[in-house]
């Protein structure tokens, strides 16, 4: 199978367990490997043969910038579940969310959570 990466997809979110977070709300980063066959689209150059990634960066904005999840794992799963019910053509789907400073008293990059989900698991 063929693969499609949108990489690093920057959003606003107001996404945590704690009442600041919701309150101030934070920068999120998504990548998206979406699993599909991309032989047609490569043979005739046709965008119905494919997914359009613009069309599919909206939706995931519309996730990430809309209604507040207290995990991260919940929007992955939002994320997931929204493209493969979308995308007929797309096999799998694997999202992974970053949240670069969560709220700790802590050093590191961030956090970040992966999930992956085949088209019968939805």
């Amino acid at each position: 199978m063929d693969k499609m990466k949108l990489s690093r997809m920057a959003f606003y979110g107001y996404h945590g367990v704690f009442p600041e977070e919701n309150k101030l709300g934070q920068r999120f980063y998504v990548d998206l490997e979406l699993t599909l066959d991309l032989s047609e689209a490569g043979r005739t150059d046709d965008l119905a043969a494919t997914v359009n990634y613009a069309e599919v960066y909206e939706r995931v904005k519309r996730i990430v910038e809309g209604r507040p999840f207290r995990l991260i794992e919940a929007l992955a799963e939002n994320v997931a579940s929204d493209v493969l019910h979308q995308y007929t053509n797309v096999n799998d789907v694997t999202v992974r969310v970053v949240k670069p400073h969560p709220p700790f008293d802590i050093h590191f990059d961030g956090v970040t959570v992966e999930i992956c989900r085949k088209r019968e698991s939805i």
